[in-house]
């Protein structure tokens, strides 16, 4: 953390809990009779709430998206590159809510919450959630926020699927669609990776069936693996190459399976870091959720006819070397959206970057976010803000 808190950041925010008693009836059937959900507000709402943007975080993010919460924080949030005083999410003009969605590990109800109906943990008891139920939540805590339309839905990979999701089921409460890095559906692929990667989780032999809070331990070797095999899929070739090449760690061969090559002591030490913060259970439920995500479904199989409930404009972006949410996939959804009228623009960003791209300050994408949001300001009526 810089002694002074850079000029373009939202400064030291802190997170707020909104606590519903109306039961939320899942996908699945099962009914979670409350829950609390966790977010942060950068901004101010302006008098007839129409300068409201929504982020949707992705599979290991949650409601810090921008700013600090403390003076010895260490980084900002997630996101922190796009959103605040003069950035393409300018919160001198924007009232941005970010929240941790259900089933999440940051503070909203999860398999670490305390389960009403028993009075102890949920674990693995805590039901699966799909996309549609997390977007549900969040239509309810745009009521209580006195938000009636979002002048836009942001999010990256899972979070675009959200992005996609609120345009289908709440048409008329989204003026603007940002997807970013994300796909239709995931592909059968995909859908192994995180099956690999809860495998490595459910076969630690600290995991016990998911009850590990009872036992005192944590899986935290399958946590490693599963982190490791996540991050290979979010790095291209090209970054990995010219971020560590063939480099070893001591400037030679040992001759031994310990860790050798500074890839492989970075994926150890990243293994690590997210085994010490993420939940088992909530990483299970998160891939399960981008598995079932198909919204199609629901339309005969027919994206055109799905995204034609929309009724919003689309900002569609991808990036050449993400091979986890190739640029091929967001041309299905500007296809469809083609095909079903709507006003869509499209960028295939050039980067060496690979899915993590989207999180990244790349300039042409930073300018390209940046021009659209221009363009959701001016069709809320928001006033300019001077330049700096």
């Amino acid at each position: 953390m810089p002694d002074v808190i850079p000029h373009d950041s939202v400064g030291l925010v802190s997170p707020r809990t909104q606590h519903f008693d109306e039961p939320l009836t899942l996908r699945s059937g099962r009914v979670l009779p409350q829950y609390d959900l966790v977010y942060e507000t950068y901004g101010e709402l302006n008098a007839d709430c129409s300068n409201a943007i929504l982020i949707c975080h992705a599979l290991s993010g949650d409601h810090h998206a921008a700013g600090y919460h403390s003076m010895d924080d260490k980084k900002p949030g997630w996101w922190d590159s796009c959103i605040g005083p003069g950035k393409p999410i300018d919160t001198r003009r924007f009232y941005v809510v970010a929240l941790n969605n259900l089933g999440g590990c940051a503070g909203s109800t999860g398999p670490t919450s305390i389960n009403p109906e028993t009075g102890e943990v949920y674990g693995p008891d805590f039901p699966i959630v799909a996309v549609r139920d997390w977007v549900q939540s969040q239509a309810r805590l745009a009521d209580v926020l006195g938000i009636k339309q979002w002048a836009a839905v942001v999010g990256g990979s899972l979070g675009g699927m959200q992005v996609l999701r609120w345009s289908i089921q709440y048409p008329e409460r989204v003026k603007h669609a940002v997807v970013i890095a994300s796909a239709p559906k995931l592909s059968a692929q995909n859908i192994a990776f995180n099956e690999v990667a809860r495998q490595a989780i459910a076969k630690d032999p600290d995991f016990h069936d998911g009850w590990y809070h009872k036992h005192g331990t944590i899986p935290k070797s399958g946590l490693m693996q599963a982190r490791m095999l996540g991050h290979l899929t979010y790095l291209s070739d090209d970054a990995m190459r010219e971020k560590f090449g063939r480099e070893l760690r001591e400037g030679k061969l040992n001759f031994s399976f310990a860790p050798e090559f500074e890839v492989e002591s970075y994926l150890h030490y990243q293994g690590e870091k997210f085994s010490t913060r993420f939940d088992a259970n909530t990483y299970m439920l998160m891939t399960k959720a981008l598995d079932y995500f198909d919204p199609a479904r629901d339309y005969d199989n027919d994206l055109v006819k799905c995204l034609s409930q929309s009724k919003c404009d689309f900002l569609v972006v991808s990036f050449t070397t993400d091979w986890r949410f190739a640029p091929e996939r967001s041309l299905e959804i500007v296809n469809a959206l083609t095909h079903a009228d709507k006003n869509v623009s499209y960028a295939c960003i050039e980067s060496t970057n690979g899915h993590d791209a989207f999180l990244l300050p790349i300039p042409r994408y930073l300018n390209l976010f940046h021009a659209y949001m221009e363009r959701v300001a001016t069709s809320c009526n928001l006033p300019e803000v001077a330049h700096e």
